[in-house]
C-alpha cells in the first residue's frame, strides 16, 4: 500500500526515528547508493523556492534519479486542468511527486487520485519536510537520542504558520515541549492545536501559547522563527510588522534564554525584521547546519516513501 507524506502526524514515532537514523547514515556516505536509479521524481512548484528546490533536485539526482522540475504556470493547471485528471497521468509518467503548493487541499487532491507517493514541500498548512530536518538538527546535537531532545524548551517566535502548525503535531507525537510566542489574535488554528493536545495525552508532551516574548524564552533551549509575512499576506505586511516587533529575535529576548541555547530559522531570513544580523550570524545560530539537513531527511523520505510502491 503506498504511502504519503502530507501531514507530519502521518508518520509515527517509531517512522520519525527511522526517518532519522536513515538521514543520518545517508549524510556519512561518500557515495550513496544509486537505490533511484531508472526513477522519475515530479518536483511540482506553485510557489517559488530555493530550499525545496535544490535540497529535492540534489538528493534525487544523488540517489540515481531523475528530478522533473515543473512550475505550475507551464502546466495546464493554470488554464482550467482540474487536478484529478492531471494527477491521474502523471501517475503514468512518474514514480513519485513531491508538490510545493498554495492549498493543502490541492495536495490532498493529488495524493487521493494517484497510486504513487505525494510529498507536501509546504503549503499553507504544514510543511512536514522541514519539521524533519529541524528535528533532525536537534537530535544531532543532543547525541542522537531522542530522549534528550525531549528535555529541551523549544519556543517558537511569530506567527502562527505552517512552521509552528508542523512544530505542534511533531511536538504532540514525540513528547516535546514546545511554546508558540505570539501577539493576542495569531493563535494557532484550533482544530489542528486540539489534534497536537490529543496527541500529547498520549506521549507527554507539553504545548503552550504565549503572547509575552519575555517570558516564553525564558530558561529556553531553543530559539526558532520565521518570515512574518508569507507568500499571499503581503497586503497584512504594514500591520504585521507592528504587531510583531516585540517578538523580533535579537539579542535582548536571545539573553533571556539558556547560555547554551541555539537559534533555528527555517529561512529566507528578512534581517531586520523577524530576526537581527548579529543573531543569525552570532555564535547561538546553527540555521545552516539546519538547512543542510533539508537535503539528507529529504532522501530519507524518498526511500521511506518509495519502498511502499515497490
Amino acid at each position: 500500500m503506498k504511502r504519503d507524506l502530507i501531514s507530519i502526524a502521518d508518520l509515527t514515532p517509531k517512522e520519525i526515528d527511522q526517518l532519522l537514523i536513515s538521514a543520518d547514515r545517508l549524510k556519512k556516505l561518500q557515495k550513496p547508493s544509486r537505490i533511484l536509479e531508472g526513477k522519475t521524481i515530479a518536483l511540482l512548484f506553485e510557489k517559488p523556492s530555493t530550499r525545496t528546490l535544490v535540497s529535492f533536485a540534489s538528493g534525487i539526482h544523488a540517489l540515481g534519479g531523475f528530478p522533473l522540475v515543473l512550475s505550475s504556470e507551464a502546466l495546464q493547471w493554470k488554464r482550467g486542468e482540474t487536478i484529478p485528471d492531471m494527477a491521474r497521468v502523471m501517475d503514468r509518467y512518474v514514480h513519485a511527486l513531491m508538490i510545493r503548493a498554495r492549498q493543502h487541499s490541492d495536495v490532498e487532491a493529488f495524493a487521493r487520485h494517484m497510486k504513487i507517493p505525494v510529498i507536501n514541500g509546504l503549503t499553507n498548512y504544514e510543511h512536514p519536510c522541514q519539521v524533519l530536518a529541524d528535528v533532525m538538527t536537534l537530535w544531532e546535537r543532543h547525541g542522537r537520542k531522542m530522549e534528550n531532545v525531549r528535555k529541551l524548551k523549544i519556543v517558537f517566535l511569530g506567527d502562527s504558520n505552517n512552521m509552528s502548525n508542523s512544530w505542534f503535531l511533531i511536538s504532540g507525537l514525540l513528547g516535546f515541549h514546545f511554546v508558540l510566542a505570539s501577539p493576542s489574535g495569531y493563535s494557532p488554528d484550533s482544530a489542528l492545536f486540539l489534534r497536537a493536545q490529543k496527541l500529547a495525552k498520549k506521549s507527554g508532551a507539553r504545548l503552550q501559547v504565549l503572547h509575552d516574548p519575555q517570558v516564553a524564552v525564558t530558561n529556553a533551549d531553543v530559539l526558532y522563527t520565521d518570515v512574518w509575512t508569507s507568500m499571499g499576506q503581503e497586503a497584512e505586511e504594514k500591520r504585521r510588522l507592528k504587531e510583531f516587533k516585540p517578538f523580533q529575535l535579537n539579542e535582548a529576548l536571545l539573553s533571556r534564554s539558556k547560555s547554551n541555547s541555539v537559534v533555528l530559522h527555517c529561512l529566507p531570513a528578512r534581517r531586520g525584521e523577524e530576526i537581527t544580523e548579529s543573531v543569525i550570524e552570532g555564535r547561538h545560530s546553527i540555521v545552516f547546519d539546519q538547512a543542510e539537513n533539508r537535503l539528507h531527511i529529504q532522501k530519507a523520505i524518498l526511500l521511506f516513501l518509495m519502498k511502499s510502491v515497490r
